[in-house]
């Protein structure tokens, strides 16, 4: 039953990553808190919310769970304010596709005991700030705030997400934890390569 439960969160992993729902950064208009709400649900952002929280579970101590989640929140805002202000990047969108495949290794590496700590907390900054670059380049002209009120909600609940989920399979599958946290990891390094393709076809 435990083995079916990991495969079942693997496979809805996966399906998310292969749901069309690449264009989650395309530029569409937005008005305020309900895009805000509405604009990190696209495969990519959700994807990477949910694995920050479940990497922060497997890589870091009980007690600063929440520093990966807290990192990305942080980060994110602060790249929401410089696209907001302008600045970019060239391939945005490639770089937060290829943010999920590098969550994947991450959370396989970190199941398999590898201390990637520090990288890893690196890594969910330079996330998260391409993350908000793409929030903030389609940001409602005289209504940031509400708009990045309603991203951080939505990017927050994730993260929430994405720990207690796993928190519960460490409960459920004891032993056998490891190798459930090396399948998502797995399932998410492929939906990142979905992701990447569709932006390249």
């Amino acid at each position: 039953m435990t083995r079916m439960n990991s495969g079942r969160l693997a496979a809805l992993i996966a399906l998310a990553g292969v749901a069309g729902m690449a264009q989650a950064h395309t530029g569409h208009g937005t008005h305020g808190l309900m895009d805000g709400l509405l604009h990190p649900l696209g495969a990519d952002h959700l994807l990477a919310m949910l694995a920050v929280g479940v990497w922060s579970v497997v890589a870091l101590p009980a007690a600063r769970i929440w520093r990966g989640p807290a990192c990305f929140v942080v980060a994110l805002l602060l790249g929401a304010l410089c696209g907001v202000a302008g600045l970019g990047m060239p391939l945005v969108e490639q770089g937060i596709a290829l943010s999920v495949v590098l969550f994947g290794v991450l959370l396989v590496l970190a199941s398999r005991g590898g201390t990637l700590a520090a990288p890893g907390l690196v890594l969910v900054a330079a996330a998260a700030a391409l993350h908000g670059l793409a929030h903030g380049a389609e940001a409602p002209v005289g209504d940031f705030a509400a708009y990045a009120a309603g991203f951080l909600g939505t990017t927050i609940t994730l993260h929430i997400a994405g720990v207690l989920t796993a928190l519960s399979l460490q409960r459920w599958l004891a032993d056998h934890g490891r190798l459930a946290f090396q399948g998502v990891g797995a399932a998410l390094g492929i939906s990142g390569l979905v992701l990447l393709g569709q932006l390249a076809a």
